[in-house]
């Protein structure tokens, strides 16, 4: 990479555009560049959660994931380029599988909420659900790779899965949603 950011302040996006991964200059608001946000904003929501005390399994596997959202991004940024596997997608699968079989069933929906990192997983799930949206949004009018959506889809449920596992390992339950609630509730 050498000294490829070494100049942070190009200036060439003053009238509103950027540049994408090959060379092309697209309005700042264009819907790749929209998906692009929301993806750096997970991977930032992510790094938000990785500041709080968290299991070393838990802390390897988000280090893990915010190194595909940057292998995501880079997918993005070059039209017709493919960077998200079907490998990616597996590892999700298996991380939701794992975390989730130590979970009691749920029975009523959940709140956000509970612990301030379980708060967290739960925000980057919002997050991970627009970016997700984005990049749907997106595949409407543009190529984008299949496995890039089914990883977005996925890691959803796998920090929906974390929230509750960050309150289980704190012995703190789930903050059920109460659907029959007096006016003062």
């Amino acid at each position: 990479m050498g000294h490829r950011l070494s100049r942070i302040t190009t200036r060439t996006g003053d009238r509103g555009e950027t540049g994408l991964g090959d060379g092309t200059r697209v309005p700042k608001d264009a819907p790749r560049i929209e998906a692009l946000g929301d993806v750096d904003e997970l991977n930032s929501a992510l790094g938000l959660l990785l500041a709080e005390r968290l299991p070393k399994p838990v802390r390897a596997a988000l280090r893990q994931i915010q190194h595909d959202l940057f292998d995501l991004g880079g997918e993005l940024s070059i039209p017709g380029h493919a960077l998200v596997t079907a490998a990616h997608v597996a590892r999700l699968d298996a991380l939701v599988d794992a975390w989730n079989a130590k979970l009691p069933p749920l029975r009523e929906f959940i709140l956000p909420g509970g612990t301030r990192a379980a708060a967290l997983a739960h925000l980057a799930r919002a997050v991970c659900r627009r970016a997700e949206r984005r990049v749907v949004a997106l595949a409407r009018a543009e190529p984008v790779g299949e496995e890039a959506r089914r990883y977005l889809n996925r890691l959803s449920d796998v920090l929906f899965v974390l929230g509750r596992r960050l309150n289980r390992a704190a012995r703190r339950p789930d903050v059920l949603w109460r659907h029959r609630r007096g006016a003062g509730a």
